[in-house]
């Protein structure tokens, strides 16, 4: 099992996302994360979902969305270049000013966002690849007492240059 990464553009019509998270159900295939948005034009969404799942498994994934109606196009991105971020927000209780401090540092470092603060919470605004979003939730786990985490799915984009992943 290993994480695949799947674009598809959609008819932007109601229920879309609902019968496209229906078939993942009904084939009790595991959503790792689902993202939607509009694109340039109006009439069409753009998804990217990430699923966990054996090589037979999601080819099966990707054939059953080519048949749906409402799909326009599914893009495999599991193997091709991309840019791909996740957007992250979290609150992180600090009471102190030597661990907000010490929040603002991280802070830098993981080059984030504070976008709020009060006398004893900071929120952070996040938006890194998962992995480095991981790093730095561990490390505030680690420092801080109690911390709220809210993850907004990725998204990704193919790549028009080699260079990137």
């Amino acid at each position: 099992m290993k994480k695949r990464w799947i674009a598809l553009y959609v008819e932007n019509q109601v229920g879309v996302l609902s019968k496209i998270s229906g078939l993942f159900s009904a084939k009790s295939y595991n959503l790792v994360s689902l993202t939607v948005g509009t694109t340039e034009d109006v009439t069409v969404s753009r998804m990217t979902i990430c699923v966990s799942s054996d090589d037979i498994t999601f080819e099966q994934i990707k054939k059953q969305l080519n048949r749906m109606v409402e799909v326009i196009k599914v893009i495999d991105l599991t193997e091709v270049p991309i840019h791909m971020k996740e957007l992250m927000y979290i609150k992180v209780w600090a009471e102190k000013q030597e661990k907000k401090n010490q929040l603002f540092q991280i802070a830098q470092v993981f080059g984030v966002n504070v976008c709020d603060y009060s006398n004893d919470h900071v929120i952070l605004e996040c938006t890194l690849t998962e992995h480095r979003n991981d790093d730095l939730v561990a490390l505030l786990k680690k420092n801080f007492k109690k911390i709220e985490v809210v993850r907004g799915g990725t998204v990704a984009v193919e790549s028009v240059s080699t260079f990137c992943r």
